[in-house]
């Protein structure tokens, strides 16, 4: 991989914005350091740090880095739909776009789901399904949450960039004042189920803010940034939010699921953040040996989020089978031991990694060869745009359900609610690949 990862480097295009990339790498990296962190797990099951800590919840004001990667998404995908848009001027656009935009990601989705499925079969046919294994059964489905949201940044980005285009700061400011009035129903109303609407107003709004950085209109991050915190810190403060930016165990309200003002809030602050460090960060990007090493990690960023739960799980279950003392959490023997649990932890990522990452790659491109000419089939038409919808939708649906139910419980029809519909693992799992199926034959467009 090493010499594939140097040629990609070195032929990266003048205009490329290398910062994009690595808030993308650092985002995900975050996020699996903070649940590598925050995981207490016991012989009773697994818990979470924040909660046995309450001080250290403040950490989740520097941890809780998903918007930036939706941030990071909102731009890509401005510019990947723009770029066909120019090339490809029809109705082909909307399924060309979801399958180049979802194939790294599905792929190695999909393999995973695919791969925890069938062990989970095995596990309940053998009737070993108790104790860790049956939590981690339930666990390691849990962060396929963000991959629905992606897929629903996706689906949506055709529609939303076109009143990007049109309104400007106006799209974002639409949907910031959903956020705001569906928090207002919630919280003063007591409208019920009206939260669930800000899974979508929240994080498309962040996800239009990629959009504005796409067209250089982010122009005093400072501002932004100062308004997030400032914003954030007025409702935690004043209001019902709490002070965690990730969902806690059996906590009444959650900033997270569904999202709240305050987690929007927080987005702001946090993009603001991360374009002040823009200069510093491109400047670092320009040595050839850093950019190598981004490279290399967003090949592989995807697998390594995908797996990195099961690998915490398999150092706790090693842990157990060699009989080692499991210390009380948060004590300073816990601590300790932490930068060691973290080290091993990503050694097994790294393991998995090197079994599933050719999932995540894109096709090797051939020389082009000479061959007699071809009557070129046509480009997909209008006809594809409806089952690419379609597709995405069950693609969202089942995934988002699957991060619901978890793999526990496939024979005994163990279902989960997902938008007041009743939802088992195996109808989720056949959604996804059903979904996953239509998008790629949708979008495939054939070359000459």
């Amino acid at each position: 991989m090493g010499s594939s990862v140097r040629e990609l480097a070195d032929s990266t295009p003048s205009g490329r914005d290398r910062y994009i990339d690595l808030l993308r790498v650092a985002s995900l990296g975050t996020v699996v350091l903070g649940h590598w962190l925050m995981a207490v797990v016991t012989s009773d099951g697994v818990g979470n740090l924040l909660a046995v800590v309450p001080e250290v919840q403040l950490l989740t004001w520097v941890l809780q880095i998903m918007p930036v990667f939706f941030f990071v998404g909102g731009f890509s995908h401005a510019l990947s739909y723009r770029s066909l848009r120019r090339k490809q001027p029809d109705a082909g656009v909307y399924p060309a776009f979801l399958r180049t935009r979802l194939q790294r990601l599905l792929r190695p989705t999909m393999v995973f789901i695919l791969v925890w499925g069938s062990m989970a079969l095995l596990v309940q046919l053998l009737r070993g399904d108790g104790g860790l294994t049956g939590v981690a059964l339930r666990l390691v489905a849990q962060p396929l949450w963000f991959i629905g949201i992606y897929l629903a940044m996706v689906a949506f980005t055709p529609p939303l960039l076109k009143l990007h285009e049109r309104y400007g700061w106006g799209a974002f400011g639409v949907l910031a004042a959903a956020a705001a009035t569906v928090d207002v129903l919630r919280f003063a109303a007591g409208v019920p189920f009206v939260e669930f609407l800000n899974f979508a107003f929240v994080w498309l709004a962040v996800h239009q803010l990629g959009f504005l950085r796409a067209d250089g209109r982010i122009r005093i991050p400072s501002a932004l940034a100062a308004a997030g915190l400032a914003g954030a810190t007025a409702l935690v403060a004043l209001g019902p939010y709490p002070l965690s930016m990730v969902g806690m165990p059996g906590e009444r309200v959650s900033n997270m699921a569904p999202p709240t003002l305050a987690l929007l809030c927080h987005g702001l602050w946090l993009v603001g953040a991360v374009e002040l460090l823009r200069g510093p960060g491109a400047r670092l990007l320009a040595r050839p040996r850093v950019w190598r090493g981004v490279v290399a990690a967003n090949g592989v960023s995807m697998t390594a989020f995908l797996w990195h739960l099961t690998a915490m799980l398999g150092v706790y279950a090693l842990m157990f089978a060699l009989g080692l003392p499991m210390p009380v959490p948060a004590s300073a023997v816990w601590w300790a031991q932490a930068p060691v649990r973290i080290l091993v932890a990503a050694a097994l990522t790294a393991v998995l990694v090197a079994a599933f990452r050719g999932f995540e790659r894109p096709p090797t491109v051939r020389p082009p060869t000479v061959r007699p000419p071809t009557v070129r089939p046509p480009a997909p038409g209008r006809a594809s745009g409806p089952a690419a919808a379609l597709g995405i939708t069950l693609c969202l649906l089942g995934v988002l359900g699957l991060s619901m139910v978890g793999f526990g419980g496939l024979l005994q029809g163990r279902t989960a609610t997902l938008v007041a519909v009743r939802i088992s693992a195996p109808v989720a799992v056949a959604m996804a690949l059903a979904g996953w199926l239509l998008v790629e034959r949708a979008g495939r467009v054939r070359q000459r």
